[in-house]
């Protein structure tokens, strides 16, 4: 069995429980947590999950919000990757097309991680309907991951060992548009700068304070300076997390700062790291202050499978495109006219598309190019990638445009767009999962690319072995 009655069935089968899903979905964008502390979202999932029949496997790699849901037995073992943490300030109201925050203090989901995991759900549930109704082998699971957004979750499962005895993983993430994600992306790193002085009165004894604060601005005036004599496809961002206080007239005896650094490789990552640290180490001389440096997480770049592509593409394309209606288009023009041009014309360059500026709402699928966009972005899906071969796509749930960690995605997120490009994205999952248990020449396909891509070489994750996620760390300072 295969092809035709394989789409036609799985489009069944997601069918029959949709509106359970999407009431899954639009629970965890009202709790809108973040990075490693999805702990409703992943319980409402796992809930879902253990009343379909899978077994539930929790505190994966020690994440208290890490999961798996498995269903079947035997090789091989399929896996679909899912999401669901929001975006810290991104709080924002459903439906509204002008940035309307519910609470300025409170999260939202900017991404779209509650589509992402819960079409993986959708996808996992209509793969186990599936082998049950006729009497299928293999393994399914999904995989419940965390903190994408700044955490590297999935980094830190990669280095335990989680994804270890799968064969294929595959996962989607929500977009303006359907198409196979063919980008490579950028390795990073991230981590603190916390710089240490000696607190004064700011007027009757400046001359014994050493200023923290006084570090981190020069620190970030050396790192602007650097920015000329790295490579073009590099990055390096910056927030500062402390300033020491709010006193004008206490010199500050200490300052944080959090430095993200990006480049092709992780090599060239490390390469750039070395020389923020020795501009931290250079502002510390200066001020004769202290610096310590925290390494908060890191993620590798994406290794493409273009086995998996033509998979995915095959079933983005069988399973026809999201059903959006006239009322789907006409929120969308509402929601663009908060956008300028520049905006929407971005959203097709970034997919190497030709600009459309009339396109609202994208209904079919990008064709599967021979070329690779380099994507100045990172995701922790690299890391699963570099582990067993993987692969993604886009599936359209926003007007076309759409700005990712924006307000606008925030409040398209319930919306019955949303639902549809979810829908869509579950039957595209689910079917090329079960393409890849019923043809075993599949996925040793996939992984005869995997290993000439790897040539011989390791996975070796870029998280150091000392460095724990930062929600297993204790706290050094308040």
């Amino acid at each position: 069995m295969g092809g035709k009655f394989v789409i036609e069935a799985v489009c069944a089968h997601v069918d029959a429980k949709k509106d359970k899903f999407i009431a899954l979905a639009d629970h965890i964008w009202d709790l809108a947590e973040i990075r490693f502390q999805e702990h409703e979202s992943s319980k409402a999932q796992m809930q879902a999950l253990e009343e379909e029949g899978f077994r539930i496997e929790r505190n994966i790699a020690a994440l208290p919000t890490a999961f798996t849901a498995e269903y079947g037995a035997g090789s091989p073992v399929i896996a679909i990757l899912g999401e669901y943490d929001a975006l810290a300030g991104l709080s924002q109201v459903a439906g509204a097309t002008e940035m309307q925050p519910i609470d300025p203090s409170k999260e939202g989901h900017g991404c779209g991680h509650h589509l992402l995991g819960t079409a993986g759900v959708m996808a996992a549930v209509a793969v186990k309907d599936y082998l049950r109704a006729n009497n299928g082998s293999g393994t399914i699971r999904y995989y419940g991951c965390p903190a994408e957004e700044g955490g590297s979750g999935k980094t830190f499962m990669a280095r335990a060992g989680a994804f270890d005895d799968v064969d294929t993983a595959l996962c989607w993430h929500p977009s303006p548009f359907n198409a196979v994600n063919v980008s490579d992306t950028l390795a990073n790193l991230q981590a603190y700068f916390h710089f240490a002085g000696k607190a004064s009165h700011a007027a009757v004894s400046p001359h014994l304070g050493r200023s923290a604060l006084d570090a981190v601005e020069l620190m970030n005036v050396g790192v602007n300076y650097m920015r000329e004599h790295m490579p073009q496809t590099a990055r390096v961002h910056y927030a500062i997390t402390s300033t020491g206080g709010i006193s004008p007239n206490v010199v500050q005896a200490e300052a944080s700062v959090l430095y993200l650094v990006r480049s092709l490789d992780i090599g060239a990552v490390w390469a750039i790291f070395e020389r923020v640290k020795k501009i931290a180490e250079g502002a510390a001389l200066m001020t004769e202050t202290t610096v310590e440096c925290e390494i908060d997480r890191a993620t590798s770049a994406m290794l493409p499978n273009t086995v998996l592509d033509r998979a995915l593409q095959r079933n983005l394309e069988a399973a026809g495109g999201p059903d959006f209606d006239a009322s789907d288009f006409d929120f969308g023009e509402r929601i663009r006219e908060t956008l300028s041009e520049e905006e929407i014309a971005d959203s097709f360059v970034q997919l190497g598309l030709d600009v459309d500026l009339s396109k609202v709402m994208h209904t079919g699928v990008v064709p599967l190019g021979n070329q690779r966009q380099l994507d100045l972005g990172s995701t922790d899906v690299a890391d699963v990638s570099r582990v067993v071969p993987t692969a993604q796509f886009w599936g359209a749930c926003y007007a076309v445009g759409t700005p990712f960690h924006s307000w606008q995605m925030v409040a398209q997120g319930k919306l019955p767009a949303a639902h549809k490009g979810m829908t869509y994205a579950a039957k595209v999952l689910a079917a090329t999962a079960l393409d890849l248990l019923n043809e075993r020449s599949l996925v040793e396909a996939a992984k005869t690319e995997y290993r000439s891509r790897m040539d011989g070489n390791p996975y070796e994750c870029p998280i150091p072995d000392d460095v724990l996620p930062k929600v297993l760390r204790k706290a050094k300072r308040t």
